[in-house]
């Protein structure tokens, strides 16, 4: 069983028992949060629309991160202007227990 879930304007697809990471939420390590449900796929079928609407994604804050080191080099070609940045986005780690 799997669901595709919502947050912000993004879509991730989750199952319980699977930790995923999201873009930073307000939240601390151990809290619970929700999450909405677009699509419900189990051994019945595909559920989607009215059929979802009352079913929430429930999850455990596991952390709050920073993803690895990105380099963002500039330059411009036969000038000598280099630019070199770093960038680390922020997450949180969260592992899915129930889906209903």
């Amino acid at each position: 069983m799997y669901a595709i879930i919502a947050n912000g304007s993004k879509q991730y697809k989750a199952a319980v028992g699977d930790t995923i990471k999201f873009e930073k939420l307000d939240a601390n390590v151990g809290d619970k949060v929700e999450f909405e449900v677009l699509l419900v796929s189990d051994e019945n079928g595909v559920k989607l629309g009215a059929d979802v609407s009352g079913v929430k994604a429930v999850g455990e804050v596991v952390a709050q991160d920073k993803a690895r080191k990105v380099i963002v080099f500039k330059y411009k070609a036969k000038k000598n202007i280099r630019k070199k940045q770093g960038h680390r986005q922020p997450f949180t780690a969260v592992k899915i227990e129930t889906i209903g």
